[in-house]
């Protein structure tokens, strides 16, 4: 990581105006409003009298090598650069809470940084819960703060945790793990697997975690811990920014969707002279597409895209345009867009068949039927919202069709021309259970002309969140019902003589949590019972594909 950071640097079309020699860094213990210190390293050329500056807050401690090695660079170029440990991290004084004091904190620091006469202006940056210090704070930043830089990281925690009722449990709970402020050795796989999962903490990790447990409690979006407090404060916060913020994501980074909700809810003026772009990435800035080219994926740009970011604003004085890019996996391209959300001209709809097939119109009546066993769940392979599961995340090569009994393949015919989906596809399908509630999820793939699939996008809900619905609903066992399934936006070109393949099974183990077939709050149930799932196809009960598509 420290030689591919340096090596973006030296590709800059910016001329270093300074050696190594002629950096001084200094270490501070900067007091926050109630006296705790912090750690504060700052970074700058000795010669300048006043200097534009660079912001960064984190509470990993392998975050200061990397985040000394771009201090450097940034120096080398007549900036300073701060970065700072949060509150009860590395050597900072206090209580690490996680996200409580940041917003707090942050903005003691810039407003001590406001006030420094060799201060010009400052930018902040940031990404996954470096990027949270900044858009906490947003809001209420020091009129010195001309512009952020925020990626992988959304302000809609709800989206961030939930779809449907179903806890994003590989993301959360290993973070949960990891940052519970003390050492905790249990198994990864057992404890998500622990019911009732509210006790895991107790039982595994060596006493509760409050935090964690309101977390897996609330599951609707209607919950008071939603509505109040540091979550409210955080969603709304974008409507309320005055700078302009360049956000970046990645098409499998679990912090996707709530990362748009949050550039949805800018306001006009902010999303005017701000940027969202999204490319073929994890959440690590990895290139996430397999099968695929990608030559163009731009993951060397994160460097040059922020430097310049800020370089224009802060150095030129320049106010950027309005901009949307977003990379196309299959293409091997950028596209800018006008709008988001990205609107397309058309729809493509395949109707599920008998014998496994995606039809152009509703065929036959008929349906398909299997045993859903929450103690034996099909593993995430492939799956956007992963972070612990490394190896499973990104667009990766597919098992066979109808690889389990429990998961129901339905494929197309060849495409005869090139087929570009932008957009959120969905599915809407008609369902039944023999259980109180359960769950339904879909895999959409391509298979190329050699047999060789990969998943382009997965979507889950449940029988008591169907349809969107806000908070929890009954359900009769044994009534078919309709319900719609919408995953996340995607851009990708199928080729001409690829097949399109759907797979509906209900469940996506680690990547939400397994359903126990039971009515209620998931975390709080301590056992689970199978369920019999038919889906049903035909002119009587017609469900479809459908794939917003360019003209």
């Amino acid at each position: 990581m420290q030689r591919r950071m340096r090596e973006a640097f030296r590709d800059l079309p910016y001329p270093v105006l300074y050696e190594e020699d002629e950096i001084i860094q200094e270490e501070l213990m900067l007091p926050a409003d109630d006296g705790v210190k912090l750690y504060t390293l700052i970074t700058k050329p000795k010669a300048w009298k006043a200097y534009p500056a660079i912001v960064q807050r984190s509470c990993y401690v392998d975050n200061i090598e990397i985040g000394k090695i771009t201090a450097k660079e940034y120096a080398k170029r007549g900036f300073m650069y701060v970065f700072q440990m949060c509150r009860g991290t590395g050597e900072s004084e206090g209580v690490w809470e996680p996200n409580v004091n940041d917003r707090a904190d942050g903005l003691a620091l810039l407003n001590y940084l406001n006030a420094q006469e060799d201060v010009l202006n400052i930018g902040y940056q940031g990404g996954s819960y470096l990027a949270f210090t900044g858009w906490i704070m947003a809001d209420a930043v020091p009129e010195k703060v001309k512009a952020m830089y925020l990626t992988v990281y959304g302000t809609d925690r709800h989206t961030s945790a939930y779809k449907d009722g179903l806890f994003r449990q590989d993301i959360l709970t290993a973070w949960a793990m990891g940052n519970a402020g003390r050492k905790i050795e249990a198994d990864y796989l057992t404890s998500l697997s622990y019911r009732p999962q509210v006790e895991v903490d107790e039982a595994l990790w060596g006493g509760k975690l409050p935090w964690y447990r309101d977390w897996i409690t609330n599951t609707s979006r209607t919950d008071e811990y939603w509505k109040e407090g540091l979550w409210k404060q955080l969603r709304e916060i974008p409507e309320k920014v005055r700078i302009p913020v360049y956000i970046v994501e990645g098409w499998y980074d679990h912090h996707l969707g709530s990362a748009l909700r949050g550039y949805t809810s800018l306001n006009k003026d902010t999303m005017d002279h701000s940027t969202l772009k999204v490319g073929p990435w994890n959440h690590s800035f990895m290139p996430a597409i397999y099968g695929h080219p990608d030559q163009k994926n731009g993951f060397s740009s994160g460097v040059s895209d922020m430097f310049r970011w800020f370089y224009s604003i802060l150095v030129e004085g320049k106010m950027p345009e309005k901009k949307i890019l977003w990379y196309v996996i299959g293409a091997d391209e950028w596209r800018e867009f006008p709008e988001y959300p990205v609107v397309m001209p058309e729809k493509k709809q395949l109707y599920f068949g008998e014998n496994g097939t995606l039809l152009n119109e509703p065929g036959a009546d008929g349906s398909r039927s299997y045993v859903y066993d929450p103690e034996d769940p099909v593993r995430s392979h492939g799956a956007e919202s992963l972070f612990a599961s490394r190896q499973e995340v990104g667009s990766r090569l597919q098992p066979e069709p109808d690889f389990r009994p429990d998961v129901l393949s339905f494929i197309s015919e060849p495409l005869t021309e090139d087929l570009t989906v932008i957009g959120r596809p969905a599915a809407e399908l008609y369902v039944s259970t023999d259980a109180e509630d359960t769950c339904f999820t879909i895999k959409i793939m391509e298979i190329f002309e050699n047999g060789e699939t990969y998943n382009i996008r997965n979507g889950i809900t449940t029988l008591a969140y169907r349809n969107d619905s806000p908070k929890r609903i009954t359900y009769t066992p044994g009534e078919r019902v309709k319900i719609r399934i919408e995953t996340w936006d995607v851009a990708w070109m199928l080729k001409k003589g690829s097949r399109i393949r759907v797979d509906v099974s209900s469940s996506n183990f680690p990547e939400f949590s397994v359903h126990p077939n039971k009515a209620g709050v998931w975390s709080l149930i301590p056992d689970s019972v199978k369920a019999e799932e038919t889906l049903y196809f035909g002119a009587s009960a017609p469900s479809v594909l459908i794939l917003p598509v360019d003209a």
